[in-house]
């Protein structure tokens, strides 16, 4: 597809139908032709994922997925991801700042600190006890 053709907003048929499916898998079913900038934060996330998906990847590199948004969004956007991970195969490497929605979701955690990894792991054997280690030795 050509800028000047997605300029004119002359899309192919197939794309059409295909981001319709994505954006109702996000729940975003009838935005289609809604600007972003007048959508909610959980839903501009959401139409972040779905231009992602349009590529169909392989891969999700999710930087701060949840930030700014609401406990109860922020939840709704992991699980979206991990749904693409589960049903899809995608892998998901995510970047969060929130240890706990990083246990609720990782299959694996690796903590930084100062630019080294400090631990690497299940994140049933990240404790808080260790996690007040790294956060404090800062």
């Amino acid at each position: 597809m050509s800028n000047i053709s997605s300029l004119f907003n002359l899309f192919p048929e197939a794309d059409v139908e295909q981001s319709r499916q994505v954006l109702n898998r996000l729940g975003l079913a009838g935005k289609d032709l809604k600007r972003s900038d007048k959508l909610s934060g959980g839903q501009q996330q959401r139409v972040g994922l779905a231009r992602a998906l349009m590529q169909n990847p392989e891969l999700i590199l999710a930087d701060e997925p949840v930030s700014s948004l609401d406990p109860a969004t922020s939840n709704q956007i992991m699980d979206l991801l991990a749904e693409f991970n589960e049903k899809d195969g995608m892998a998901v490497i995510c970047n969060l700042h929130l240890p706990s929605l990083a246990k609720a979701y990782g299959s694996r955690i690796i903590v930084l600190s100062k630019g080294r990894i400090v631990y690497d792991g299940s994140p049933t054997d990240l404790s808080e006890d260790k996690l007040n280690s790294f956060y404090n030795s800062q």
